[in-house]
């Protein structure tokens, strides 16, 4: 999903320290967007009239005091909530006296570094980046839902907004998982909707049948009343928090920061799980499937009903053994790698795997013989012609097809592809060989040239 850039603004009357935090920032934050400016009054004139998400600013400033500047931050109808960091060396008690009540966010010392400064922003970004996403508020009353809409927009939220509880449940049916551009990262209910289903119901909705749990889905309620037993029915029925009536907007936003940030780590170790099983399921020196995610899938591959007539193909280098001790075992992974990234590109519909050293297995899908055959023959003489890393290597290759041999699990189904290769090396190398029904043989396009395979299947 796309985001806008980080808009920074740096504000410190010393060029040398402006330029320096401009060019840290610049170059330790992704996506960032810096803008430096020198004195407080250029400051605030540029916050009335451009949004910022973060701005820092010196303690001593050419026209003003820092923390007047942050006072007057805050008085802005544009950034009363953007975060104001103090940058100083000199910071004193007086700081940690009004900084609170001046509406400072945070404070960097200047004496322990500008690397560590990149390092500070960067965590800081990352702990209060929480007002990003999308939001489905459901709210029936007209007055109620376009002041808060309004208020959830002014910072920055992208809202969707219907008037019952059944709409809604229609919009959360029609998210995708795992479609992030799609999905809605907070809920906004009512609790008592006029409509068949309350508030109520739809909570029941998303956690007992949706089974979106608290922290994929995260619902914030709005109620009518405060009183102890709403607050104890709204929590049962599966709500992370509420605010009550009339909306405070402090109250009411802190609530919605802590639920989407709740969302935005649940989607950040998602996203940690989902690159952690591809780690474990790919061979981290040729970026094609592990040994373990064939054994583990390739039986189910090869008996999918879509995938017929599906094909076991195994690929050796030939005499590899012989680069790796001439030119050395980097080489030889060069080789590897390179040969990984082919089959990669030539067959990205297929289950490629290494399969051990210097042998590979591809389990190809829905694919006739010909068309097979051809592929083959196309990676061999790729192969040969382009000499990967730098090395003239040729390949052998042994097939077999679903056709041929129905039924077979997937070790069975590996071996005769596996005969079919050690036939191919056996009789020379560096060609392709098929397991049929009565043993291996030569691919009946061995010894053509490139491009007249077609002569021989008609």
């Amino acid at each position: 999903m796309h985001t806008a850039p980080h808009r920074i603004m740096v504000v410190d009357g010393s060029t040398v320290s402006r330029k320096i935090l401009t060019r840290i920032l610049r170059d330790e934050i992704d996506n960032a967007e810096v803008v430096p400016v020198a004195t407080g009054a250029e400051a605030i004139a540029r916050l009335e009239s451009e949004k910022f998400d973060l701005i820092t600013t010196a303690l001593l400033l050419p026209d003003m005091d820092g923390m007047d500047f942050s006072r007057g931050v805050r008085k802005s109808n544009r950034h009363h909530y953007t975060p104001v960091i103090v940058v100083s060396g000199d910071a004193d008690d007086r700081l940690l006296r009004e900084g609170f009540e001046a509406g400072v966010t945070d404070y960097f010392d200047k004496s322990q570094g500008y690397k560590a400064f990149g390092n500070f922003i960067r965590s800081f970004i990352s702990r209060n980046s929480g007002m990003v996403g999308r939001v489905l508020f459901v709210e029936d009353s007209a007055t109620v839902a376009a002041v808060t809409r309004k208020i959830l927009e002014n910072h920055g939220l992208q809202v969707e907004h219907c008037t019952s509880a059944e709409v809604a449940l229609e919009k959360l049916d029609a998210m995708v998982p795992g479609a992030n551009d799609g999905d809605f990262d907070l809920v906004i209910t009512d609790f008592y909707l006029k409509d068949r289903l309350t508030g109520g119901d739809l909570l029941h909705a998303v956690r007992a049948k949706m089974h979106y749990s608290q922290q994929e889905l995260p619902i914030l309620v709005i109620t009518g009343t405060d009183d102890y037993q709403t607050q104890v029915e709204v929590f049962h029925a599966g709500a992370n928090d509420f605010v009550a009536k009339p909306i405070v907007e402090e109250v009411m936003m802190a609530r919605v920061r802590a639920l989407l940030l709740i969302k935005h780590q649940y989607n950040a170790l998602k996203r940690q799980a989902e690159t952690m099983r591809w780690v474990a399921a790919t061979d981290s020196l040729t970026g094609v499937r592990s040994k373990r995610y064939l054994v583990d899938h390739g039986g189910e591959f090869i008996k999918a009903a879509t995938h017929q007539p599906v094909w076991a193909m195994l690929i050796d280098i030939d005499n590899f053994k012989h680069v790796n001790d001439t030119l050395g075992h980097i080489t030889g992974d060069h080789v590897l790698a390179a040969l990984g990234e082919i089959l990669n590109e030539r067959f990205d519909d297929s289950m490629v795997a290494r399969f051990g050293g210097e042998e590979f297995c591809a389990l190809v899908p829905h694919v006739d013989m010909g068309d097979m055959l051809e592929r083959a023959e196309g990676l061999r003489v790729e192969v040969e012609s382009i000499q990967p890393a730098g090395v003239d290597v040729t390949i052998s290759v042994g097939l077999a097809s679903s056709e041929d041999h129905p039924g077979e699990t997937l070790t069975r189904f590996i071996a005769l592809a596996d005969q079919a290769l050690y036939y191919a090396k056996e009789n020379g190398r560096n060609r392709v060989a098929i397991c049929t029904p009565e043993g291996p043989m030569d691919s009946p396009f061995h010894g053509i040239p490139v491009g007249a395979e077609s002569d021989i299947l008609e």
